[in-house]
């Protein structure tokens, strides 16, 4: 039975939000204060080996977020539909999933470490410290993709706090393992990816604990219900696209990376500094986008055509309102937050030539964030895939036509980048939008 259509609300946009921010924001904690506890040992080996381990882990644990936004997204759709049963095995087959590669990972943990590393190209004391950290941390692998199914399970349910109070549970947990581990019992960079683990199987234990307790005293899903053929291969498929696209997202950034890289200590110095910018402006766009992903994904299991446009209208408009403020805020201070990451002349010099491209992205980025987490609510991965894929390649010839001018001209396929995806993904969605709402 379809829920009744509802009115989308600015309140309903941030209770899903602003839990969502205040997570992006405190989870650099955890990166920072292994960061530190590893910096203080004196040891610059481990300083780099947990810098480019630690890269590592995003990557490849970021290739998997499907697993939080397919289960978002289902489960919204779910909600928005009445299907309370599909609610808890949705839950159930994200986590068997999330255990079957987890577990694969594990498995293939010596050749994975051998090749990544090695892409990684540092130096011998670099890379022994790394694959210290490895091999302990690939452990947390199960356990922090069964968090963000679970993760996804809660925001799809619009229960965002409860959500927020997982993820500060496993930063905080974090940082005092880390703390513990790393400067107080002298465990070095094993102790910083053993604190890792920890923290991953805590805050597993936890979204399990809340998750048994909303769904108290219901019947358990028939297993007919949980391996209907039908959503498991929808779910698999969604779940493929999303992956698809995430890799072409990752090849962009890293390519952004190496070229910046091959341009010298002080380039890449400089986009290191000016990425943090970016990282900020993620911070407040991801949050909309996950308000997107719920409320799209509800108004439209429950074929509330009305409902999901408003949603999009909402998180477009308050995107672009946070989007402006950051430009601005970029445009009055950005010279002086270069100064306070940098003392060097030179990297502050190279960050001011292209600072102006910082303060263009957010205007840029807010509509890539916005239509993925649209395109995500209303499951329309194939799309936002093939959109990606372009996107891609409209990166890379942008870069190809701007190579001369240096680290401007990759700052300038930077914002061609954030400009395909959002360009194409609006110029796409009244099509997706009729035909998904036809009578």
């Amino acid at each position: 039975m379809l829920a009744p259509p509802q009115r989308v609300t600015t309140a309903q946009v941030f209770a899903i939000a602003g839990p969502a921010m205040v997570t992006n924001l405190t989870t650099p904690l955890i990166g920072i204060i292994s960061t530190i506890a590893i910096g203080r040992l004196g040891d610059a080996t481990l300083l780099g080996g947990v810098a480019i381990a630690s890269v590592i882990f995003d990557c490849l644990f970021w290739l998997f977020a499907f697993l939080r936004m397919g289960t978002l997204a289902f489960t919204a759709q779910a909600l928005g539909a009445g299907e309370t049963q599909e609610l808890r095995a949705l839950l159930i087959r994200g986590l068997v999933i999330a255990a079957l590669i987890g577990t694969t990972l594990i498995v293939l943990q010596i050749p994975l470490a051998a090749v990544l590393l090695q892409a990684m190209g540092g130096s011998e004391g670099v890379t022994r410290a790394a694959k210290t950290y490895f091999v302990i941390r690939i452990w947390s692998a199960p356990l922090a993709l069964a968090n963000y199914v679970v993760l996804g399970w809660l925001i799809g349910q619009a229960r965002a706090k409860l959500a927020l109070s997982v993820q500060i549970a496993i930063n905080l947990i974090n940082v005092a393992a880390t703390m513990l581990l790393v400067s107080v019992l002298n465990a070095g960079i094993a102790g910083a990816a053993i604190a890792a683990v920890v923290a991953e199987a805590a805050g597993l234990v936890l979204g399990l604990l809340i998750a048994r307790r909303l769904t108290y005293g219901q019947p358990p899903v028939p297993r007919a219900a949980l391996l209907d053929r039908a959503k498991l291969l929808r779910m698999l498929a969604v779940n493929r696209d999303i992956m698809i696209r995430t890799a072409a997202l990752i090849a962009a950034f890293l390519f952004f990376t190496a070229q910046g890289a091959r341009s010298g200590d002080v380039t890449l110095a400089a986009n290191a500094v000016l990425n943090n910018f970016l990282l900020v402006t993620a911070f407040f766009l991801d949050g909309l986008a996950n308000a997107a992903e719920q409320l799209c994904g509800r108004t439209y299991g429950a074929r509330d055509q009305s409902g999901f446009a408003s949603a999009v209208r909402l998180v477009l408009f308050w995107g672009f309102g946070f989007a402006l403020a950051v430009a601005a805020t970029y445009a009055l201070f950005g010279t002086n937050l270069i100064d306070i990451m940098t003392a060097s002349e030179a990297v502050r010099r190279g960050a001011r030539e292209v600072l102006w491209f910082v303060v263009l992205a957010p205007l840029l980025a807010v509509f890539a964030f916005a239509y993925d987490g649209i395109y995500i609510g209303a499951t329309w991965a194939r799309d936002m895939r093939n959109l990606m894929v372009l996107s891609l390649v409209i990166f890379l010839a942008a870069w190809l036509a701007l190579r001369p001018f240096g680290n401007t001209g990759l700052w300038g396929a930077m914002l061609a980048l954030y400009a395909a995806r959002g360009g194409l993904q609006a110029l796409r969605y009244p099509a997706l939008l009729k035909a998904s709402f036809k009578k």
